[in-house]
């Protein structure tokens, strides 16, 4: 699978100290009340050429609304109609409609296949340009440049990286219960762009992506046996990277993605361990006669985490990189599972299961500071958005008399305040959330 890459060039970036408080937002808080952005028309000439800004205009201001950091005013209360990218801001007339951000932008065909974007980012309140880019790219790339874009103004309006420029790979199911057909899908991370990456004809389960290369890892029964494979989502080459009995998720990349961790039985017992992917030499890290299983990397490589019964349920654990100093972080009531950590390293994620419910919670990884973003009849699988601050899980709510509820996926960002249902085809289950594309 081919994705077309960007080529940009850096107009300016003006970051000029400003007379007062920079503008930020603050993401862990509780962002109740969104910062108001005015995102006027882009400028553009021709009517093609408008189809394409007002489409890209639109991604935009999804993006930054999908965020929940932000409120884009409504354009029946905009005063001032710009005519050129270089036109100065009327500042007196964005303060009257309460923006604190004002996006600039224009679209300009340079041929019959390359279109050039410029935009420029606003304080209302210091009268301040706060970034400005040109990109120039073709016109089928359009919906990437527009993500592109909202990550920019995510970043230098948050400080911290975006996530809008990201794909999302899952399990697309079909079919009755019984039958039910499993393959892997990918798609934006806006559910955008969606494409199939296996026929159907074998069931495919949890795909795995490479913190930092367009890889995944997933499982496939062929034969009743679990296989686990290595997908380059770019080239679309496949490798085998072996058989592995009793596996029940496939394994995780080392944050260098040069390894690999997972869990699977062995002569009666469920332990972990780690491959070398350029050697395929394994090495058992735990020893124990309880099921340790669903093993994830910190972001340095020094720790992991991971679940296991050995304590009479199932909790989670922290161990160093080679298997020594265990240690249990979990002793909220109920069962903890699947556990992933930040790509931050501020917390982990987890599935837990308690009075009957399950729900999607953080922690850090010293155990403490326990909070619970979303519950339900089933809630399980989260995946890091590459900055840290959004996860994706899927959902399935209680049946209906003999007929299952359609799996569904969802974001929610560290507030528990922004849950969102991500349309998919059909149903959908096992996210993993990709890198930043290249």
């Amino acid at each position: 699978m081919k994705f077309n890459k960007i080529i940009f060039f850096l107009l300016a970036m003006l970051c000029v100290s400003p007379a007062k408080a920079e503008l930020r937002i603050d993401v862990t808080g509780a962002m109740r009340d969104p910062m108001p952005i005015a995102i006027p028309e882009f400028i553009h000439q021709g009517f093609f050429v408008g189809q394409y800004a007002g489409k890209i205009r639109g991604v935009v201001v999804a993006d930054l609304e999908r965020s929940g950091l932000f409120r884009v005013i409504n354009e029946s209360s905009y005063i001032q109609d710009f005519t050129s990218i270089n036109e100065e801001p009327k500042f007196v007339d964005w303060k009257a409609i309460k923006a604190q951000v004002l996006v600039q932008a224009a679209v300009t065909e340079m041929s019959e296949t390359k279109l050039k974007i410029e935009f420029r980012l606003w304080d209302v309140f210091a009268q301040q340009q706060m970034k400005g880019q040109t990109f120039t790219t073709t016109k089928d790339n359009w919906r990437r440049v527009a993500h592109v874009i909202a990550d920019a103004i995510y970043e230098r309006l948050t400080g911290e990286k975006g996530y809008f420029d990201t794909r999302i790979v899952y399990v697309s199911e079909t079919g009755p219960a019984t039958r039910r057909v499993k393959r892997l899908a990918i798609m934006d991370q806006d559910g955008e762009n969606h494409k199939f990456l296996t026929s159907g004809v074998t069931m495919a389960l949890t795909p795995r992506f490479s913190p930092n290369l367009q890889k995944i890892t997933y499982m496939s029964y062929s034969g009743g046996v679990p296989k686990v494979y290595v997908l380059d989502i770019e080239s679309g080459r496949q490798t085998l990277l072996g058989n592995f009995p009793g596996m029940t998720f496939a394994p995780r990349f080392s944050p260098d993605s040069r390894k690999v961790i997972m869990s699977y039985a062995n002569n009666g017992k469920t332990n972990i361990y780690e491959m070398d992917l350029a050697t395929r030499r394994s090495k058992q890290l735990t020893n124990s006669s309880a099921i340790d299983t669903s093993p994830s990397y910190s972001p340095d490589g020094s720790q992991i985490v991971f679940n296991s019964d050995r304590g009479g349920n199932q909790q989670l654990y922290i161990m160093d990189a080679d298997g020594s100093n265990v240690h249990r972080i979990s002793f909220g009531s109920g069962r903890y599972a699947t556990p992933v950590w930040s790509p931050r390293g501020d917390y982990i994620a987890f599935t837990k299961m308690a009075g009957g419910q399950f729900y999607i919670g953080i922690m850090y990884p010293d155990g403490s500071g326990e909070r619970l973003l979303a519950s339900g009849y089933l809630v399980e699988g989260p995946t890091w958005s590459p900055n840290g601050r959004v996860l994706m899980y899927f959902r399935q709510d209680k049946p209906r008399g003999s007929k299952a509820a359609p799996v569904k996926l969802y974001s929610i960002d560290l507030t528990g305040y922004n849950e969102r249902m991500i349309v998919t085809p059909a149903d959908g289950s096992d996210p993993a959330w990709s890198p930043l594309l290249p």
